[in-house]
């Protein structure tokens, strides 16, 4: 019996990782240690911590790490108490395998704690582009990792140029695709379910799903980039679901023209919720008209949705998307033009750019058999 060690930062990575946990559970030769940690566990940004219970998953380990998002002094040492804590953690529990998720800041903590323990490190995500200070952080992970699972083929090649390799990295699909092929739920009631705040449109007729974070290395702009989506969407009065953003650097400044946008008493049909379950996230992608912001949602789950999703800046430069995505200035006015192109066009092809949607159970089934070995051998030649 292999005990698989799953470390969750963030309310996104849950969705990254989900049907993964379910495999590895249903799985006779793996055993689950899961571990949340950072803002995974806060209120503020998405405690994932009720999912886990109404899904059944028996948490591990709950590690506070979280410092002041906006300080870059604090992400270091968040990183830091999260190396430090996991330690304890990897050493009285002893995993045979550390699995760690994409590309935030926090999930590097995990990579060098299990690398310095000696422990096989498994990486989901990596050898993707997004164009920002999030590469650094994926290509650090891969370089650690012993064990790779790709959302894309073009991820897998990228990774193997890297000197990886090539049959320690597996093309697996994303499994946060596999969350759209599950059995569809009956309908609900956002509001009713999750509460939330401010307007509270119909959802019969068209409406917009807003989901957008600051950009890292733009920190000192996010209000601006906010404030710009904001007056876009009120401009457009179409019934408008707005989801908040991540804990990253510039976080303080999206959330306040937010706050100050809801204060000064506007008239948009806009309504704001902090997270939501999976599940109902994506039955309102499914019958949402167009998905506005910069977060990978647009880029993955909207591809093999065929939904119509406007990107807006830099924060997705270079991931991999379906011709579903249109991109656009972070400007009121372009967002509006681009947003209106979409509604126009309406729903798109899906595409199956990141998986089929059977990622979950093929990481569990490497996980129970991969060779257990830390050293690589690099596809280096001497010249």
């Amino acid at each position: 019996m292999r005990k698989i060690c799953v470390v969750v930062t963030a309310r996104a990575s849950y969705s990254r990782i989900r049907t993964v946990l379910t495999a590895i559970c249903a799985h006779p030769f793996l055993e689950l240690q899961l571990v949340i940690t950072s803002s995974a566990l806060l209120d503020r940004f998405g405690n994932i911590i009720p999912m886990l219970e109404k899904d059944r998953f028996e948490v591990s380990a709950k590690i506070a790490n979280l410092l002041d998002v906006e300080d870059r002094t604090a992400s270091a040492k968040t990183t830091g108490l999260a190396a430090i804590e996991l330690a304890t953690f990897f050493g009285n529990h002893r995993p045979d395998i550390v699995v760690t998720i994409a590309d935030r800041f926090e999930t590097i903590a995990t990579a060098i704690t299990a690398v310095n323990m000696n422990i096989p490190l498994a990486h989901i995500q990596g050898g993707e582009i997004t164009g920002n200070v999030d590469d650094r952080i994926r290509n650090s992970v891969t370089q650690l990792a012993d064990i790779h699972f790709t959302a894309t083929e073009t991820a897998r090649q990228r990774i193997i140029s890297m000197g990886i390799p090539a049959e320690k990295v597996h093309y697996t699909g994303c499994p946060s695709i596999d969350l759209i092929h599950e059995r569809r739920r009956e309908a609900f009631n956002p509001y009713a379910i999750y509460g939330g705040v401010g307007a509270m449109p119909d959802l019969i007729g068209p409406y917009l799903i807003v989901v957008q974070h600051p950009v890292t290395t733009e920190a000192c702009h996010s209000r601006w980039q906010i404030e710009n989506t904001l007056k876009a969407v009120e401009i457009l009065q179409i019934p408008s679901l707005w989801f908040w953003p991540n804990a990253d650097p510039g976080t303080f400044g999206t959330s306040e023209g937010i706050n100050v946008f809801r204060e000064r008493g506007n008239k948009a049909p806009i309504h704001f919720f902090r997270n939501m379950e999976s599940g109902h996230f994506i039955q309102l992608l499914r019958k949402c008209a167009c998905l506005v912001g910069n977060s990978s949602v647009g880029i993955r789950e909207g591809s093999s949705l065929g939904l119509p999703v406007v990107n807006i800046g830099s924060r997705q430069r270079g991931r991999e998307r379906g011709p579903n995505v249109i991109d656009t200035r972070p400007e009121t006015a372009a967002i509006a033009s681009a947003v209106q192109q979409q509604l126009a066009h309406g729903p798109y092809t899906p595409t199956h750019v990141y998986g089929n949607g059977y990622a979950g159970e093929a990481i569990a089934t490497h996980l129970a058999s991969v060779p257990l070995i830390i050293k690589k051998h690099c596809n280096l030649t001497s010249s």
